[in-house]
């Protein structure tokens, strides 16, 4: 197959859904030879920030001089962001001769694997390959049952937890937490970010039952200069240290130093050109952190918003939560088959409004500080439309 056609078909197995569960991903993982068993891992879950952890942690550790992988989703605007090896993306003949492979292994299979299966095998067979020395790995959704939980990590790390995807994940936090705090395995140490007391409650009873070294961290990285805007991110930084200190690893305050200034990781409070904020924000807890980042940069400065969002996500909070500081929103659709239609998130809005048929338009249309947000897919788009490549 071409890097085209491998994409093509890749993109086909959308088709099946969401499947929680580590059959077939165990199955896939055995007929490539087990290639994660020769890796170690940093394995990161939790609802909010669990990106942002990841692309610290990689930027620390490459500052070290660590030969890192790094695999994260969704995407922006290149299906290579997802798998990175020292910082530089899966090339294009590695992902079409992957694929390949996965496609003729599973041809016959009677449950196909899904996208995120497949992703994720391409991601830890790439690795493998590539010889890393440490591998950072982000969930896609919950942790329990989460394609990437094949793997033992050396630490596990989880950042707040907060209703999201609760279609499949639990309506409570405690639900939730339950599924995050899967990732724990027995005697492995766990770091975590700051959580509500249910969530404390579900991390801390499954940590004393594997018998697995817990830590809490209980606020943002001092002294540091954290290349990401947000007091959020300093909060995701001092995560991202702690865990490396779990992790045994010797890294010099230097090094430390050099990588949490170095950190790219584009579409979060990005700001380009002055006027023009984007942020993949996708749920209340996500919010209400753009919220505080917001007023802390640009005071009681209000702007024209840019919002898309997916049919799972709570809008009608969110559009709430960043009332204060919406002049106008341009509803727009999302570049995604579950995207919310414009006229169903008008509906929930009770701040001047208008109905884009793209984000282009709403781009366009927008005068003065403008913020692109509710979904990290509308956030690729624009980057895309402005021509960027994160």
């Amino acid at each position: 197959m071409t890097y085209e056609e491998s994409l093509t078909w890749l993109y086909s197995t959308q088709q099946f859904g969401i499947k929680l569960g580590l059959e077939n991903i165990r199955g896939l993982l055995k007929a490539l030879g087990d290639p994660h068993d020769h890796l170690s891992f940093l394995h990161v879950a939790g609802t909010n920030g669990k990106g942002s952890v990841c692309a610290i942690l990689d930027s620390i550790l490459r500052a070290a001089g660590c030969r890192t992988g790094l695999y994260t989703s969704p995407h922006l605007i290149d299906f290579r962001e997802r798998i990175r090896v020292d910082g530089t993306k899966i090339p294009r003949e590695a992902v079409a001769g992957g694929l390949e492979v996965l496609r003729d292994l599973a041809a016959h299979w009677a449950h196909s694997p899904t996208f995120f299966e497949l992703a994720t095998a391409l991601a830890l067979r790439h690795f493998a390959e590539s010889r890393c020395e440490l591998v950072v790995l982000e969930t896609g959704m919950g942790g329990r049952l989460d394609a990437t939980n094949a793997v033992v990590p050396v630490t596990s790390v989880i950042t707040p937890v907060a209703l999201d995807h609760t279609r499949w994940l639990g309506g409570t936090l405690a639900e939730i937490a339950g599924e995050k705090a899967g990732i724990i395995k027995p005697g492995v140490p766990v770091v975590s970010a700051r959580q509500d007391p249910e969530a404390v409650a579900v991390l801390t009873r499954r940590a004393e039952e594997l018998a697995s070294p817990l830590s809490f961290v209980d606020g943002p990285a001092g002294g540091w200069e954290v290349a990401l805007r947000g007091i959020h991110q300093r909060e995701n930084a001092a995560v991202a240290v702690a865990a490396l200190g779990a992790a045994g690893l010797k890294i010099s305050d230097r090094e430390v130093a050099r990588g949490l200034r170095d950190i790219s990781w584009p579409g979060r409070f990005q700001i380009i050109e002055a006027r023009l904020v984007l942020d993949g924000c996708h749920n209340q807890h996500a919010a209400k952190q753009l919220l505080v980042s917001w007023k802390d940069l640009f005071g009681p400065e209000k702007a024209t918003i840019i919002f898309g969002a997916l049919g799972d996500k709570d809008y009608p909070a969110m559009l709430e939560i960043l009332k204060p500081i919406s002049r106008e929103v341009f509803f727009v659709p999302v570049r995604s088959e579950r995207s919310t239609v414009p006229e169903a998130l008008a509906l929930a809005c009770t701040v001047p409004h208008r109905i884009f048929p793209s984000a282009k338009d709403a781009l366009d249309a927008s005068r003065g500080k403008t913020l692109v947000t509710g979904s990290l897919f509308l956030v690729g788009e624009v980057l895309e439309l402005l021509g960027f490549e994160p």
